[in-house]
């Protein structure tokens, strides 16, 4: 990990990046608090998200772990206060908490349609609505939400390309709402990323990760899948003032793939 030596881009910001115990969430914590954030490490429990927060201390970044269920409306409104009363404020949201729950479409349970739209998509809406609350008064605000190259569409991912689709339309329509109160919304849409979640992937359709992504890879312009970093690297971008004029916008970033 970069060591926090400060000051940086986000320098007195406060920063809430959900999904942040593994993968992508935890790689664009780390950045932030490379950077001089303040960081609310959200994940579904205290427990996961406190081995991260635990991580960002020992470099002397300031990191507070928060257990919540994104799906849940009034715990997302409550906690979100409850972060804005301990931090002070907030000033950056990445929604990049979800999950997957493959399967095609004769095989898919009610259950995993709604499990997986409520994750990646409901969520972005709950927490979008509620720290607009704080952001709106401020007059200031970052949000940048993780889609991804599945909204084009995918095998065995009708939920999920549904979701992730459903993002970068919310996210073009609150760039609309939100600018006039200095509020940016963008979307970063990662291709093929090594993470905790791709390796499952692999691995329940009886590969290894390794197998999975040197198969990508050979797909890729640039030969070599995604690592949580590259991910993190465009999200805070979009969350820095060098990215003040850029909003409803999604970036996919997936090595060249299209």
């Amino acid at each position: 990990m970069t060591r926090f030596e400060g000051p940086g881009r986000f320098e007195g910001k406060v920063a809430v990046v959900t999904g942040a115990a593994q993968g992508i969430g935890a790689a664009t914590a780390r950045r932030f608090a490379a950077e001089g954030a303040t960081l609310a490490v959200v994940d579904l429990t205290e427990e996961r998200a406190a081995r991260t927060a635990k991580e960002l201390r020992e470099t002397g970044a300031p990191a507070l772990a928060v257990g919540l269920d994104v799906a849940d409306a009034s715990a997302v409104d409550a906690t979100i206060d409850g972060i804005v009363a301990e931090l002070g404020k907030i000033d950056i949201l990445v929604n990049n908490a979800g999950v997957t729950k493959d399967n095609l479409v004769f095989k898919m349970s009610e259950d995993d349609w709604d499990t997986v739209l409520d994750v990646n998509l409901k969520s972005v809406f709950l927490l979008i609505r509620a720290a607009q609350r704080h952001m709106v008064p401020a007059k200031y605000g970052k949000i940048v939400n993780l889609s991804s190259i599945s909204a084009r569409g995918n095998r065995g991912q009708a939920n999920y390309s549904a979701a992730k689709a459903g993002i970068q339309g919310i996210t073009s329509a609150l760039a609309i709402e939100l600018g006039p109160y200095g509020i940016n919304v963008n979307a970063v849409a990662p291709g093929y990323v090594a993470t905790p979640m791709t390796d499952a992937t692999a691995r329940r359709v009886g590969v290894s990760p390794e197998q999975a992504q040197e198969s990508a890879a050979s797909q890729i312009p640039l030969r070599r899948v995604a690592q949580p970093e590259d991910i993190a690297a465009v999200v805070t971008f979009l969350a820095s003032e060098d990215a003040q004029y850029v909003t409803g916008q999604t970036i996919y970033a997936t090595g060249g793939l299209r």
